[in-house]
């Protein structure tokens, strides 16, 4: 039986790109972990990272973000509207498939014995993997935040962590961690700067204080959007469904003499929530999933997936499925990436066989040589077509920060340039290297058998457009570049390649 579970870790970090990136390449590194999602708010200054797998790789890929996160997050300088006592503040793990709510329980006592072995974090445990009742609700063991909490737990035996010394981390604080089920994060953005309507709203609508069940709200102020909102976390969404809350909140907005401008999720939200909301909105009398166009639709191609799951097609379609959403990224960097990788493929490929061919004897020696460089080349070469979409993510989040303080202002250009920045560097670097095997292509064409030219010629046209596609994402960011000499450098590289491309074709007489 497949074994599958959820994690998702919340960082007191949303400002900072560079940052955040790091902490998800952290949790990446761990083989067979599946980041599903990752997203940054500036003015909660908090990033909110969803993984996914087995029950033990989602575990090491947890605990190293935490440690990530403790290295590069200092609390005595982080301030957003979100309370937190942690720079790793929560990490819950929930139970997907083949495991059960009491088995993320365990994980999430094994992940915090070794949160403080590692990094000397202290741990509170809640929900579920709560050791004591008052400690269920985050909010109780989150109250005075991180510096209230480092004052008082020295002194107070009732906030002493669950695990670690009764003082917090200098500057990574504590870590809550926990085992709950399915959590949706929704917030909703009212048409008021009064951050008074907005708590006064999320008091009627949390559980807490008499609301709906299985609702934690809260009211804050947006800075970047100049607008109050409501932020909820709906703990059983069975229970109380999402479309209840919606009604309640314009319900409350408008004895307030306000309205709702819109709502957001952070994270994911299971489609049952949705076709839940369908139901009720829509009033069907008759509804059931199996209503649902692609409820059906995925069941039919289900009856065919085990056939078609080894065939090539099936193997790109998500990288096409990806590219052809309407984002940002993954976008014509990555694709340059990918004809990159493919280049390398088809050399790795020609090389090997031309090598074990005996009319290709003389060149034995070369073609071993030129196969284990194209082999590098086809295993590091793919990382960066995440890379590439992960520095464009973060040019977007940084162009989104608050800028209604110069000190404000200030971190949004600094971020905003080091991204920047690095959506130069990665498709230079994608540039560079596909130049590399353009070349390497073109000497393999004097070696290979006679049969395999064409596959050398279609390599080195998508080797071609691999570098040629990478220098025009180098250029179109270098526009908004304000070092001056990190862009003449990299303006510089950019022609020597683009120069090395024109003199191995003429040199080929292609």
């Amino acid at each position: 039986m497949r074994r599958l579970i959820e994690c998702v870790p919340n960082f007191s970090e949303g400002r900072d790109s560079a940052k955040v990136e790091a902490i998800v390449a952290a949790m990446r590194e761990v083989p067979g972990v599946l980041v599903l999602a990752h997203e940054s708010d500036a003015d909660h200054n908090r990033s909110v990272v969803t993984i996914a797998g087995e029950p033990d790789v989602v575990l090491e890929a947890a605990i190293r973000g935490v440690g990530k996160a403790a290295e590069l997050i200092d609390l005595t300088k982080q301030a957003g509207v979100h309370p937190r006592i942690g720079a790793a503040d929560v990490v819950p793990f929930v139970p997907l498939e083949g495991v059960t709510l009491q088995d993320c329980v365990a994980l999430a006592k094994l992940a915090g014995a070794e949160i403080w072995r590692r990094y000397r974090i202290p741990v509170y445990f809640y929900e579920a993997a709560a050791q004591r009742p008052d400690r269920m609700n985050l909010e109780n063991i989150r109250r005075g935040q991180f510096e209230g909490l480092r004052l008082e737990v020295a002194n107070n035996p009732g906030r002493a962590p669950d695990i670690g010394e009764r003082a917090l981390h200098p500057t990574a604080g504590a870590t809550v961690v926990g085992a709950r089920k399915f959590l949706i994060a929704y917030n909703i953005l009212l048409n008021t700067r009064d951050v008074d309507v907005a708590k006064n709203i999320a008091k009627a609508v949390r559980f807490s204080s008499g609301g709906l069940r299985y609702v934690k709200a809260m009211g804050v102020y947006l800075d970047a959007r100049n607008l109050a909102q409501v932020s909820m976390n709906l703990t059983d969404f069975e229970q109380t469904p999402l479309h209840r809350v919606f009604e309640m909140v314009k319900s409350e907005a408008e004895r307030y003499g306000t309205s709702i401008v819109s709502s957001e999720l952070i994270g994911l939200i299971p489609r049952r929530a949705l076709d839940m909301a369908a139901e009720h909105f829509l009033q069907f009398e008759n509804f059931t999933t199996s209503h649902v166009l692609e409820k059906r639709l995925e069941e039919a191609l289900a009856a065919g997936a085990a056939a078609r799951a080894g065939s090539l097609a099936a193997k790109v379609e998500p990288f096409i499925a990806a590219v052809a959403q309407p984002t940002a990224a993954p976008a014509g960097g990555s694709v340059a990436a990918l004809a990159g990788t493919l280049a390398a493929g088809l050399g790795q490929m020609v090389a090997g066989i031309s090598s074990r061919s005996k009319s290709q004897a003389a060149y034995s020696a070369r073609l071993e040589r030129m196969l284990e460089e194209f082999q590098i080349v086809v295993r590091d070469l793919p990382d960066t077509i995440d890379r590439d979409a992960a520095a464009y993510k973060a040019v977007m989040t940084a162009r989104k920060m608050p800028r209604d303080t110069g000190r404000e202002q200030a971190e949004r250009d600094s971020a905003l340039q080091s991204a920047l920045q690095r959506a130069v560097e990665v498709p230079l670097e994608i540039a560079r290297r596909s130049a590399d095997i353009f070349e390497m292509l073109g000497q393999l064409e004097g070696m290979s058998s006679p049969s395999m030219l064409s596959d050398v010629h279609v390599g080195r046209m998508m080797a071609s457009v691999a570098v040629r596609g990478a220098l025009e994402n180098v250029e179109v960011n270098l526009e908004k570049i304000e070092d001056l000499g990190f862009a003449e450098r990299a303006r510089s590289e950019a022609r020597t390649i683009a120069a090395r491309l024109n003199d191995a074709s003429v040199s080929a007489g292609r």
